[in-house]
């Protein structure tokens, strides 16, 4: 139920319902009346986008509709009641689909099923009380979104992880093919996507074009900016060069 409604506000939500019944009328001529009363428990822009579009009116009548088939005292939770709705998961998660549903989330099956987690007391409850629907409905979404935006995070960590694991195989493969350069030449291939990474190490005639396409890049950029400490292999002290920091900074 709305409650306390500002004067303004209720004028706006009478004009509604008095559309909302001109519209029912025609077809539901004897239940206009508790249709429109049941379709204005919807939030108010919902039933304001319902009003410019016949189909998803309809769709919400019918829905209404089949609301009215359960019994008036479906929300109480007493035993001898029982026998009207279902006591199974399934009869009030078909209720409760049809219900969520009308706000057109997008996340209708994500939603029930996370209201269904709920005791069935609660969640007859939520059939019987449009308002506490709406509220579990707002929070269930907002969960999704915190949810989704932790999954993109989550997945953007771990191409992280198996771009840092596939820079390991190829520094050690470079470092065959060029000791004195292996660091600064697989820090430039790992400026590749991880396909094309995935795919040059898997294919070793791809993998030596891109290491000669590298080599030819480096002597370009040595020839035109000559730095004493060019010669990697002299400023390690003849150790195995680190790539780990030209990787850090091609994968960011």
């Amino acid at each position: 139920m709305r409650l306390m409604l500002m004067e303004d506000d209720q004028e706006e939500f009478d004009l509604l319902g008095e559309q909302l019944y001109n519209l029912i009328y025609p077809r539901h001529s004897e239940m206009a009346a508790k249709l429109t009363g049941m379709l204005l428990e919807l939030p108010i822009p919902v039933i304001e986008q319902m009003l410019q579009d016949e189909g998803m009116l309809s769709e919400g009548v019918e829905k209404a509709l089949r609301a009215l088939e359960a019994p008036a005292d479906a929300g109480k939770t007493e035993p001898q009641v029982e026998d009207g709705i279902s006591a199974s998961t399934d009869s009030l998660g078909d209720q409760l689909y049809d219900l969520v549903d009308v706000y057109n989330t997008c996340y209708t099956e994500k939603i029930t099923g996370m209201l269904l987690e709920q005791k069935k007391e609660d969640v007859r409850k939520l059939l019987s009380n449009p308002s506490v629907l709406e509220e579990k409905v707002n929070i269930a979404l907002q969960t999704l979104a915190e949810q989704n935006q932790m999954e993109s995070q989550t997945s953007n960590s771990s191409e992280l992880d198996e771009k840092e694991r596939l820079g390991e195989k190829l520094f050690a493969i470079v470092e065959e093919m060029d000791r004195m350069n292996c660091a600064d030449i697989t820090g430039m291939l790992l400026e590749m996507d991880l396909c094309n990474l995935q795919e040059i190490l898997r294919d070793r005639a791809m993998l030596e074009v891109a290491v000669r396409r590298a080599q030819s890049a480096l002597r370009s950029h040595c020839s035109q900016h000559p730095h004493p400490e060019t010669d990697t292999a002299a400023h390690t002290g003849g150790e195995q060069p680190h790539y780990y920091g030209h990787f850090t900074g091609a994968a960011k």
